[in-house]
């Protein structure tokens, strides 16, 4: 039965990491004393819905949680440092802390520690998301049990939706370009002036010419998507950031 440790302070534990050449202890009080902090915990780094979703969605949606109040996110996994620090330089997470439970006695401490055996892992954490303030867990997400790796209720929207359920989201922005395009350049600097994170997608790097007109129905560049729409353009780009 997976504990909901609602309530109670988190375990005391120190953390072995790697920062450059040299190892550095880390407390539980360190990471929790005094501030407000949203942990997220998962199977293992380099995982699938890890990597593609848990890890990317918080690390966006991290300026929206610190504006809300939130001082620090952390992801927290039974890996070791070295894992833990690629898996972060691999994400480009550098809105979020990553933590190294190498040994697994934070997640034991918290009553999630499971049997992965069936995958060749070993023992590793059960997916969930905590709010912790000063030490203490005000609310927990813990997936349901069920066969798998269940990912319901401990993702970076639920837990925004319950810091701050009116706060405002970071937009979806991709931005089709090709190497040396003077629009394309106009179309990142207006983005950046309206202060948009966006994906920019290179020509013959990341995307070819037949997709670019699968994709956006045409050929030139540079072509925006927002939110799943098409916007065209930098002059299209132009008109819909003056029409916000």
């Amino acid at each position: 039965m997976l504990q909901d440790r609602t309530g109670q302070k988190v375990p005391n534990v120190t953390f072995r990491t790697r920062e450059g050449h040299d190892w550095k202890d880390v407390t539980t009080d360190d990471i929790f004393k005094g501030k407000t902090v949203v942990v997220f915990s998962l199977p293992g780094a380099f995982t699938p819905t890890c990597s593609s979703t848990h890890v990317p969605r918080f690390n966006q949606l991290a300026p929206a949680l610190k504006k809300a109040g939130v001082d620090e996110i952390v992801c927290m996994s039974v890996n070791d440092s070295f894992v833990m620090n690629a898996w972060q330089e691999e994400e480009k997470a550098f809105n979020i802390r990553f933590v190294p439970d190498g040994n697994g006695e934070f997640t034991d401490g918290m009553g999630l520690l499971v049997d992965k055996d069936d995958l060749g892992f070993g023992k590793r954490s059960w997916r969930y998301s905590m709010l912790v303030k000063d030490g203490t867990i005000e609310k927990m997400f813990i997936e349901p049990e069920e066969p798998g790796d269940p990912f319901k209720v401990s993702d970076a929207d639920t837990m925004l939706e319950y810091i701050a359920p009116n706060a405002e989201k970071p937009a979806n922005v991709t931005v089709f370009t090709r190497p040396g395009c003077p629009f394309c350049a106009k179309a990142k600097t207006a983005l950046k002036d309206a202060g948009m994170d966006f994906e920019e997608l290179v020509l013959n790097r990341d995307y070819s010419e037949s997709t670019l007109r699968a994709v956006a129905g045409a050929s030139a560049v540079p072509q925006v998507f927002i939110n799943g729409q098409k916007v065209g353009g930098s002059d299209d780009l132009e008109k819909w950031l003056a029409s916000r």
